[in-house]
């Protein structure tokens, strides 16, 4: 039996909030990348995390989990939500404009459809879930059909890099669904898997980058990383695992719809970038595709049209 999983007001709120902060870490990321290795971003971005999250879990007095089984589930959502997206995305960011990076990015709801699909029976595939990608990715080219066509050259390796953090990231959201069954909190859901991704990370750091003979960073670069890691991946984290809670895989999974839009608005705001025709085109069928997805008003629509009722614009 399929399980319709529809969030509130307030998690859709909480859902644009997490697309703010993920939309400005591809800005913190980028900013960080010209002093420091993508490996090394990585560690410096889950290990400030895993540090904020312990002080907050401290300070809320909150138990941290000790059993394998639970430490288990945390490495495992560590090496598909952390690990390997971040070193993808930050490798391809290196090659590619963050921008670009952002909407591969934005292909997660796809990836998390056909994931949630083959491997849970309460999110299967439906006709609204099926418009609404396709509404989303209308938006997502809309957006994209402006400077970021005009690049020169569209390296293939590094857009596949994108492209593989995206489907680490659907196979992440069917994963962390178990965290609600074993009854952790979305503050300690996020704390055990920053620091799980941690603890992989600096052997691999120490091997690769060798950090103790690299240059120090600048005061803008660590800037760069607090905000990487305070912002947008300690409080980001608290709420995903919320609206993964609520939601469901695939509810969670459209922020990466919204992050190239919050990305285009945090350019306007901040940078003085203007917005072009295409750029709302492309939110408002982005904003079609969710509430496509959501099911809601489409439902009270045809509710509106069975009883004879006239519908309200």
């Amino acid at each position: 039996m399929q399980k319709n999983q529809s969030m509130g007001l307030t998690d859709w709120a909480l859902l644009l909030a997490l697309s703010v902060l993920w939309g400005g870490s591809f800005f913190f990321s980028k900013v960080a990348l010209s002093e420091v290795p993508p490996l090394s971003v990585v560690l410096a971005r889950v290990s400030i995390a895993a540090l904020a999250l312990f002080v907050y879990l401290r300070l809320r007095r909150q138990p941290i989990p000790t059993d394998a089984a639970t430490w288990t589930a945390f490495f495992g959502m560590g090496l598909l939500n952390n690990l390997i997206p971040f070193t993808l995305l930050f490798w391809g960011q290196t090659q590619i404009a963050s921008g670009l990076a952002s909407i591969l990015n934005a292909t997660t709801p796809i990836f998390s459809i056909l994931v949630a699909h083959m491997l849970t029976s309460d999110e299967g595939m439906t006709r609204n879930k099926l418009a609404g990608i396709v509404l989303g990715f209308t938006g997502v080219a809309a957006l994209m059909a402006g400077n970021a066509m005009r690049a020169e050259g569209l390296p293939l390796l590094p857009i596949f890099a994108c492209l593989g953090a995206a489907l680490s990231y659907g196979f992440a959201s069917v994963f962390g669904r178990r965290f609600r069954r074993l009854g952790i909190s979305p503050a300690t859901s996020a704390f055990g898997q920053v620091s799980a991704t941690t603890l992989m990370m600096i052997p691999v750091v120490a091997l690769a980058d060798a950090p103790w003979h690299l240059p120090v960073p600048g005061v803008t670069t660590f800037a760069a990383l607090l905000g990487l890691g305070l912002l947008s991946t300690a409080l980001a984290y608290i709420i995903f695992f919320h609206i993964l809670a609520v939601g469901g895989a695939i509810n969670s999974s459209l922020v990466t719809l919204l992050i190239p839009v919050s990305a285009i608005l945090l350019g306007y705001l901040f940078l003085g970038e203007r917005l072009a025709f295409n750029h709302f085109a492309g939110m408002g069928l982005i904003a079609l595709g969710l509430l496509s997805i959501d099911g809601r008003l489409f439902k009270r629509l045809s509710h509106r049209r069975k009883s004879g009722a006239p519908a309200k614009p």
